[in-house]
């Protein structure tokens, strides 16, 4: 169904059809990728670029076994220079990539293709309840002093302004000085979310304390 536009000898012209594509193709990536989620310019531009930066090494390659374990050593090096992303730029980093190997092989109407259909299931799933969190689940991180018992000083204030409060993990900080507590809260009106920071502030003498999102806390 889909032939590639390749030759065994690479071509001028089939080189501009494959790079053209998988640069028109990488700015629909990084369109889709920007109207989805967040994102820094740096980003879409690399999502931009991947693509015809991947074709442009397998038009190289080509069959050379040699060139192929040099492109490899290469590759492996830029991993130690790049910094993690979150999931969904992961995803989009390996989505460019494979429309990269697509038009790097010629097979530039199968990149087309996966190109769109994988843009519009994600723009879809985007614009849609799909695995929205609905628990309102949060994190608590709360710094307390090394002589002060914590295993119920906040239970008032946890009774008051949550449905459900559990300390999961607790470590020491600050050379041991200090305890990190952690919970998982529920709260039973988002618009008291400041009160009952202030009233943990109290609690704790004014040492730091942090409410976040789960996913925040893992990186994803």
């Amino acid at each position: 169904m889909f032939s590639s536009v390749l030759t065994e000898s690479l071509s001028l012209i089939s080189f501009v059809k494959c790079i053209g594509a998988a640069l028109l193709l990488g700015l629909v990536i990084s369109f889709v990728h920007m109207k989805t989620s967040a994102y820094s310019k740096n980003f879409a531009i690399t999502l931009a670029v991947i693509p015809a930066l991947i074709g442009t090494v397998i038009m190289m390659v080509n069959g050379n076994l040699g060139t192929s374990i040099a492109i490899l050593g290469s590759f492996s090096l830029i991993r130690f220079r790049s910094i993690p992303g979150n999931s969904k730029e992961i995803m989009n980093v390996f989505f460019a990539m494979a429309v990269g190997l697509a038009c790097g092989t010629g097979y530039v109407a199968f990149a087309a293709l996966i190109t769109a259909v994988i843009s519009l299931f994600t723009v879809l799933l985007s614009v849609s309840n799909f695995g929205e969190d609905k628990s309102g689940v949060k994190v608590l991180k709360v710094v307390v002093p090394e002589d002060m018992d914590y295993t119920s000083i906040f239970d008032d204030i946890f009774k008051v302004y949550t449905k459900e409060a559990n300390l999961f993990a607790s470590k020491t900080i600050n050379m041991g000085s200090m305890y990190e507590l952690t919970y998982n809260v529920k709260l039973k009106d988002a618009k008291e979310e400041k009160a009952f920071l202030d009233e943990i502030r109290v609690r704790n003498g004014n040492l730091k304390v942090s409410l976040s999102h789960p996913l925040m806390e893992e990186g994803l």
